[in-house]
């Protein structure tokens, strides 16, 4: 009854907010203006010679010039010249909703929305309509394709997106050789001029017009479509689509009638505003799962990282239940949520008779290898409080995917990692999406590895609770790429879609210089306090604590990680500096976190607490040792009184870390 009134409500509301929106959002002769609910963001469409283009301004400076827009299809011509605008239809819209998982519990968010149907001015007559939504730190839009009397079905050879850059804006982006990829790879900082054309440039992509604005690029609601990158070509930044395996042509096939993901543009001159916008979820769907009470996001162990390390008195460690069981044990005590059963001298937990993870003719992620009895395991974990997930190829998985999840819900394993999926052309994607719904009607999680990145759907299905796609701490076991320098790229970059799966929780951590490569046991680079920060800087709702449990106990430190939350109620950036550093804060409840990381400068930074609800607090603050720079696990650990009117003094060491946990005053 209080959901029909709210929608009758909100039905009689639509003219008046229709009736509200500016003058400045009307038809100007061929032009349609569209601005933000605050007015700093301008979206500008209209027709050159017969083309789709826009533009967009932001505090009146031009950010993205007249950019054309075209649509290439296989068996029919393009979309793209002699072109009519019919009559755009208007409308002022708001997202209200709550996440189960996610940077902030609830969301109340404010739009303007204009709806332009683009026609052909000769025969087929076809039309496409634009939709496009301003929001105060952002622009979206994306084509929908209207059904045809003529044909029931499309096939798009090219989604021809320009966004054309003005002036010689710094591009942050991870450069990519093709479209198979595991996504994990170095950003590259480069001048817009001195991109290298025709490069395929992964997203979120940010671009900082210096002393002007920040614009990251990316998308959201990526459903039955092909994922999207960014070439410059013919000095335009444009969009590509990526095509289904064994050919280059096509790039999706649909019936119709059907849409794009949105293409979405974050843009601010507060880089914070893009940290904690929720556009990406705003622009999915409402949630389709009606019982949510069996999600339940948390902290993992994932035992494959730090070698699957037991205690020399352990009986016959391996791919057994006495293997499971001193790690369930270990996350009963640290209050971990769950544990995952991965592998046991790199053979998978499961049937597998292919070489090095890749499944074989019979491979069968539904039956445990002789001498594991998942049901025992699962037992077990349920008894002691701890949740039980597990590892597999998505190739092994997907072909028996009913059969292997009925399997998992009678055990009573509450999730999964699919992993080395390297693509996102549409049959990729919508293999995805099945995952997904099929998992929930057995009441499991998913986390998504060697996978492309988020894209809001974690709205829509919230048993999506993170994704990797990012070069993270797992390639310590074979390379020396990950330092404090590589980790401050990604609160900017790929953060900004969303969940990073980083492998967290390395407690090994020596200098830069003292690196050495180890599968069993690896080692960090950074400091204790950077590995503890990581935990609040980067977005994941099911963050891993990869050590092993006497890396753990005892450590100092090692408690944050038993009191930091995966999920938040609300996240708010008190300073940052875009490849230098960043410090966040997110609250859960009462009690709020604060992260702070430095890339390889030593730097001293200032935590202004004027967020804080309460009058008073009390802060547990870890920062790095005097001598964190020479022994980068050692800390100080301090508690103060705080106040609202307080602002903390913090020393970072060279790849160091801060992090604070602040509780009301008892």
């Amino acid at each position: 009854m209080k959901s029909n009134a709210i929608f009758i409500g909100i039905c009689l509301l639509l003219p008046a907010l229709c009736r509200a929106i500016p003058a400045q959002n009307a038809t100007s002769g061929k032009d349609i203006r569209l601005s933000s609910p605050g007015g700093a963001i301008v979206f500008s469409f209209g027709l050159i010679e017969g083309t789709a283009q826009y533009h967009i301004t932001y505090k009146g400076r031009e950010l993205i010039g007249n950019s054309e827009l075209s649509l290439s299809f296989r068996d029919e011509p393009p979309i793209e010249r002699n072109l009519k605008i019919g009559h755009p239809a208007y409308r002022a819209g708001e997202e209200n909703y709550d996440l189960k998982v996610g940077k902030t519990s609830h969301v109340d968010d404010h739009y303007r929305e204009v709806d332009i149907p683009i026609e052909e001015r000769e025969s087929p007559f076809r039309r496409v309509n634009l939709l496009v939504r301003v929001f105060n730190e952002g622009v979206a839009f994306r084509y929908q394709f209207p059904a045809r009397q003529d044909r029931d079905s499309l096939i798009l050879t090219g989604e021809n997106t320009h966004f054309r850059l003005i002036g010689d804006p710094i591009v942050r982006a991870l450069f990519l050789p093709d479209y198979t990829s595991s996504h994990e790879g170095e950003y590259t900082r480069v001048t817009w001029e001195k991109t290298i054309p025709d490069s395929l440039m992964d997203m979120p992509a940010l671009f900082e017009f210096p002393g002007q604005a920040y614009l990251a690029i990316t998308e959201a609601a990526l459903l039955d479509y092909a994922g999207m990158y960014l070439v410059k070509h013919d000095g335009v930044l444009t969009g590509k689509l990526s095509p289904w395996p064994g050919q280059a042509e096509v790039k999706v096939r649909a019936a119709l009638p059907h849409h794009s993901p949105w293409r979405v543009m974050l843009i601010s001159d507060r880089i914070g505003d893009l940290i904690e916008s929720n556009i990406i979820t705003d622009l999915n769907e409402p949630c389709r799962i009606a019982d949510q009470a069996w999600i339940k996001p948390g902290k993992t162990s994932f035992p494959w990282w730090n070698g699957n390390v037991v205690p020399d008195t352990l009986n016959a460690p391996g791919n057994n239940f006495v293997t499971q069981k001193y790690y369930i044990d270990f996350c009963a005590r640290a209050g971990l949520e769950y544990h995952s059963v991965v592998e046991y001298g790199l053979h998978e937990w499961y049937v597998n008779d292919g070489a090095g993870f890749v499944p074989g003719p019979h491979a069968d992620p539904g039956k445990a290898v002789p001498g594991l009895d998942m049901q025992e395991v699962c037992d077990y974990g349920r008894q002691h409080g701890v949740g039980i997930r597990v590892w597999t190829h998505w190739a092994a998985l997907y072909p028996k995917l009913d059969a292997t999840f009925a399997q998992y819900e009678k055990w009573g394993i509450r999730g999964l990692m699919v992993d080395f999926m390297d693509r996102d052309d549409q049959p990729m994607v919508n293999m995805q999406t099945e995952i997904l719904q099929k998992a929930a009607i057995h009441h499991l999680h998913i986390q998504f590895h060697g996978a492309y990145k988020p894209t809001g759907l974690s709205r829509t299905y919230p048993n999506e609770l993170t994704r990797e796609g990012t070069l993270n701490y797992e390639a310590d076991k074979w390379s020396d790429r990950i330092n404090a320098d590589h980790d401050i790229n990604f609160p900017f970059t790929r953060m900004l879609a969303g969940p990073t799966d980083y492998h967290l929780g390395g407690f090994r951590a020596v200098p830069d210089s003292a690196f050495v490569i180890q599968f069993t046991r690896p080692l960090v680079m950074g400091t204790r306090c950077h590995m503890l920060a990581m935990y609040v800087v980067l977005e994941s709702y099911l963050s891993m604590v990869c050590d092993y449990p006497a890396a753990y106990e005892g450590q100092p430190g090692f408690e944050f990680l038993r009191e930091v939350p995966t999920v938040w109620d609300e996240t708010r950036v008190l300073d940052a500096e875009v490849g230098e550093y960043i410090l966040i804060a997110r609250r859960k409840g009462t009690d709020w976190f604060i992260g702070g990381i430095t890339n390889h400068k030593p730097r001293t930074l200032k935590v202004p607490l004027s967020f804080l609800r309460t009058v008073t607090g009390q802060a547990t603050v870890y920062s790095d040792a005097a001598d964190a720079r020479i022994y980068p696990n050692h800390l100080d650990k301090w508690v103060a009184a705080v106040t609202s009117a307080d602002t903390l003094s913090v020393t970072l060491a060279p790849g160091g870390g801060l992090a604070i946990h602040i509780r009301p005053a008892r």
